[in-house]
């Protein structure tokens, strides 16, 4: 091992401000070497991070460098503060990077950052705006206090989150939101692996992946920590972080493969027809190229059946004949150099009787899994969190109260249909696929700030092109008053009868009314299919035409009218009048 030597400060000017910065690297680091950025916390400084934070009796960010032959940066923000929504400090990252580069010939494809409290929430900013620069990202007991985000053109990054149990200034409850969010970007499977005991030490550490290109993202849970870097011989976060992040390069030689149908934690409820357990058919498809070669073929797995096997594009695979549960679905890609890489998505089927779709309302703040919102200018789909104003779940505290939660949504605009709440669409997350058959739709709806209430319509409609089977309005007769805690009386439920005559996906759409700032609130909601009854006119055996041929049956067998036009019974068999 060559001569340990003491860190260096440094500077280099960014859009015309003198920028700090202390620098170490082995004496022997040699060249393509890669390249560590690390951020402090508010109100701390470079010095801080490197001699307090990251020192023991021990060991030290140093000692891992020498070992591991990698260059290390702490930088100093401004004001002992970092730019978390602009691009003042991602410049100064990337000046950092540039000068590394003339100066030690670093690998600009094994370039990594990390950050502590403050420094973690720039970390997560920085992988949405330099993910092109930074092969993995490692924040400690920090993330985006307002809620995390993940640009759709982003590619899939790699992310170790440090966190203490106890942190009391940026609390472990909002680790794994933040993280679900880059969990469902990068295709992760929804369901971590999970170690306990992690290293002999009172750690879990949460794996969620192989997602897409390979990436994984995991959680290092620290019971009992605060709001600090864990530097314990067991767990120290220095050798946490290059363990992690030495395995991600950006110039990968194994090919990239994506399943991009369907997508990770995606649910399928199926309303199947009389006896029948299976779904429907379910298409997978995947992307997959290599950089350095061709892709020679890719595999379609359910857990560890064999599906499809493509050796050209495009590349898909039906999965026939499932049933419910969990499953996973893998595509694996193999290159001319006998290299592969895999992609997983982890997808529920359910096969209900009863669903309960509001069992998801059990979060204030979020938009939960399934749900599309729309308030005529800000569209949200899927799980999100982190919300304090627009859609989202409401978390009632007052006493009494007729519900828990509630999802809120609302109309800014006033025009019709441009203010609503939509479970099934493809963006949501999950599918509603329906059987014909005679179905009902139990529900508790309110108004939110509307002391004159606001008439709300209830629609079912076919999500390939959004036309409407079966439709409902209902005039709430409670109105919570645009406080949380206000006390406000139990809701009506209501119910909304429909048949289904093909078999299809469909959309449970509610729309509040055609005026301004109109909304609601929808407190319950409960789909039910009744399997002993089947679509169409009830069939009798009968001579008598004069007494049948007008009449129309709903599915109990009930009369429900009598036209010239319309389905009819003529001699037992069920006939069409245009």
């Amino acid at each position: 091992m060559g001569a340990v030597l003491p860190m260096k400060a440094d500077n280099v000017t960014v859009n015309g401000t003198n920028r700090t910065y202390n620098v170490y690297a082995p004496a022997d680091l040699g060249e393509n070497r890669p390249l560590l950025i690390f951020c402090h916390g508010y109100n701390q400084d470079a010095n801080w991070m490197q001699n307090t934070e990251f020192k023991n009796d021990k060991v030290s960010m140093e000692a891992v460098c020498d070992t591991a032959k990698f260059v290390v940066v702490f930088p100093n923000g401004i004001d002992r503060a970092w730019d978390t929504s602009g691009d003042r400090d991602i410049n100064f990252v990337k000046a950092i990077i540039e000068k590394m580069v003339t100066q030690y010939k670093i690998d600009r494809n094994r370039v990594y950052l990390g950050g502590f409290s403050m420094g973690g929430m720039f970390t997560y900013h920085a992988m949405n705006k330099i993910p092109d620069l930074i092969a993995a990202f490692a924040p400690v007991s920090g993330y985006p206090m307002g809620g995390a985000s993940a640009n759709a053109n982003v590619r899939p990054i790699p992310i170790l989150h440090i966190h203490g149990t106890d942190d009391g200034t940026c609390n472990f409850s909002g680790a794994k939101p933040a993280l679900n969010v880059w969990v469902n970007h990068n295709g992760c499977p929804a369901t971590a692996k999970v170690t306990s005991n992690y290293h002999n030490f009172n750690a879990k550490l949460h794996v969620w992946g192989p997602g897409n290109d390979g990436v994984e993202v995991r959680l290092l849970e620290l019971a009992g920590k605060g709001h600090w870097i864990c530097k314990e011989t067991q767990v120290y976060t220095g050798s946490e972080i290059w363990n992690f992040c030495k395995k991600y390069s950006l110039n990968k030689t194994s090919p990239s493969v994506s399943i991009t149908s369907p997508k990770t934690a995606g649910k399928y409820i199926s309303f199947t027809s009389n006896g029948e357990t299976a779904f429907p058919d379910l298409t997978i498809t995947a992307t997959a190229d290599d950089s350095n070669g061709t892709v020679e073929k890719v595999e379609f797995y359910d857990g560890t059946t064999l599906l499809a096997t493509c050796e050209s594009a495009p590349y898909k695979a039906v999965l026939t004949g499932a049933k419910a549960g969990k499953h996973t679905l893998k595509a694996v890609a193999t290159d001319n150099d006998g290299e592969t890489s895999a992609s997983c998505v982890e997808i529920t089927l359910q096969n209900p009787t009863d669903f309960t779709i509001s069992s998801e309302f059990k979060e204030g703040g979020v938009l939960p899994a399934g749900w599309t919102t729309f308030d005529s200018n800000d569209k949200r789909s899927g799980y999100s969190n982190g919300y304090s104003q627009g859609c989202r779940v409401l978390q009632f505290t007052g006493s009494p109260r007729g519900l828990n939660y509630g999802l809120y949504f609302r109309n800014i605009g006033g025009k019709e249909h441009q203010g609503w709440a939509k479970y099934g669409l493809s963006d949501g997350g999950t599918t509603l696929s329906l059987a014909p058959g005679h179905y009902t739709l139990k529900y508790k709806i309110c108004n939110w700030n509307m002391s004159n209430f606001g008439a709300v319509e209830l629609n079912i409609e076919k999500r390939d092109d959004n036309t409407s089977i079966a439709s409902q309005t209902y005039t709430p007769n409670v109105n919570i008053g645009n406080v949380a805690s206000n006390s406000f009386a139990n809701i009506d439920q209501q119910t909304f009868e429909f048949d289904v005559t093909e078999q299809g996906d469909y959309v449970i759409a509610v729309y509040s009314a055609a005026s301004e700032w109109s909304d609601c609130i929808i407190g319950q909601l409960i789909l039910s299919s009744n399997k002993n009854a089947s679509t169409g006119i009830n069939e009798v055996n009968s001579t008598n035409d004069n007494l049948l041929s007008d009449a129309i049956y709903d599915l109990q067998g009930r009369l429900v009218s009598a036209s010239k036009k319309g389905l009819y019974i003529k001699n037992g068999k069920k006939m069409l009048i245009k």
